[in-house]
């Protein structure tokens, strides 16, 4: 059914060139994060990487951009980081909010416009500190300051224009332009992951495992990532339907409403924010104590301390789950608006059977949000720890996108929007015919 449906896209000469548009950026973003910035000298990156897992993370979303020191090392994580914090300062600001939630088109898109300006600091300040980070390590060559500043100017030129470029396909494409650009970053790195899966292979050989045993390690690897999956697509799509009837209304001779239907609450409101924000926490403090490990006296001891503890895997993954678990809370607390929904409601003469409308509105809406909200809360915080717990059990690390973290729900969530999008198209072109 799905491949008559893929013949019947290519068919509409529209949908056709949109995908082709959508390709075509991919390959642009491809090519570019395979320039490396100029005047770099790359020394350890590989084994450096090896030593930081949050650096393996971030450099997963950017499809091996930040191992490769490459113009567009950063992605959109200055875009996404930009979007985030404007997000937050809604709760302090209360014009902000009002932008943001209550001006209409042209108040999203003048915030979207501010998320855009706070990108190009945020940028600066990541490239400057990663590059310096990264030649205090010894990962790469040591920069002068002229060379520095033009690596920090030719990094944030890339990360603006990733973000150009994903709006372009928002606008001429399928989808979400910045959604699909980090899928297609996650995607890139699948035939490394082959290679890393092979050598992988000989690994387990060497250390002395038997062919059986290795066999049986690969096959319980791809059937996990079978199950983490699915569950991953199930969690996506679950919703929690509230009922909502609609009262007549009489305008003349016509009569409007009277119909019922539904308003569906995610089990997972808050996607994968939460864990993106608890990466960025975790990375903080082993980046900082990196920069006076060398020291000496106490805050050496100090700096030097905080690398063992958050090198330690049992602490990291509770403090990662528990980071996970308690910003899904605080994030649907702040984007979630039963106030703002009980008012439409009203506005359009709808309510939920049986609950008044106005202040019970918004009780009842933040009663049920709270009882689903837990499960949301658990499911992410095990699909951030999932790929240890996985590379624990089946000692394979390559494709760590496909077992859980931050990637395959973003991989999944970005397949099932595409093709959503793409049903509907299809559906639009089957109504013009009649």
């Amino acid at each position: 059914m799905w491949f008559q449906k893929l013949i019947q896209v290519f068919k509409i000469r529209d949908l056709r060139n949109k995908i082709f548009f959508v390709f075509f950026v991919f390959a642009i973003f491809r090519i570019m994060a395979n320039i490396p910035v100029p005047g770099i000298e790359k020394q350890n990156l590989k084994v450096f990487f090896e030593q930081f897992q949050t650096l393996g993370i971030l450099n997963i979303f950017t499809g091996g951009a930040l191992e490769r020191v490459s113009i567009v090392m950063l992605g959109l994580g200055p875009y996404i980081t930009a979007t985030i914090v404007l997000q937050l300062l809604t709760m302090i600001f209360p014009k902000l909010e009002e932008l943001y939630k209550e001006s209409g088109p042209e108040g999203r898109e003048k915030f979207e416009q501010y998320g855009r300006i706070l990108t190009v600091p945020l940028a600066a300040l990541q490239s400057f500190g990663m590059l310096t980070f990264f030649a205090r390590q010894g990962a790469i060559g040591e920069l002068s300051f002229l060379t520095k500043l033009s690596a920090t100017l030719t990094v944030t030129t890339g990360t603006m224009f990733l973000m150009w470029l994903g709006e372009l396909i928002s606008e001429k494409g399928i989808g979400n332009g910045v959604s699909l650009l980090i899928f297609a970053g996650i995607v890139a790195e699948f035939p490394s992951n082959i290679q890393a899966m092979i050598a992988n292979y000989f690994q387990l050989l060497h250390a002395g495992y038997g062919l059986k045993k290795i066999i049986i390690f690969y096959l319980l690897f791809f059937l996990m990532s079978i199950f983490i999956i699915a569950g991953v697509t199930m969690v996506n799509e679950a919703k929690r339907a509230i009922p909502v009837s609609y009262a007549k209304r009489v305008r003349g001779r016509m009569i409007y409403g009277g119909v019922s239907t539904y308003l569906p609450l995610s089990i997972n409101p808050a996607g994968v924010i939460p864990i993106i924000f608890a990466l960025s926490i975790l990375t903080l403090p082993p980046m900082l104590a990196n920069f006076f490990s060398a020291s000496q006296g106490i805050l050496g001891k100090m700096a030097r301390s905080i690398v063992i503890f958050f090198e330690n895997p049992f602490i990291y993954g509770i403090l990662y789950f528990s980071l996970v678990f308690l910003f899904t809370y605080f994030y649907t607390m702040v984007t979630f608006d039963p106030k703002s929904i009980s008012e439409n409601l009203q506005k359009m003469g709808g309510f939920i059977p049986g609950v008044r409308p106005g202040e019970s509105t918004v009780k009842y809406l933040k009663y049920v949000l709270y009882r689903i909200l837990p499960f949301g809360a658990l499911f992410l915080g095990i699909m951030a720890i999932m790929p240890s717990i996985v590379q624990a059990i089946t000692k394979i690390m390559a494709f760590s996108f496909l077992v859980g973290g931050t990637s395959i729900l973003i991989v999944v969530s970005v397949v099932l929007e595409t093709m959503k999008e793409l049903n509907a198209q299809l559906e639009m072109r089957e109504y013009e015919r009649f």
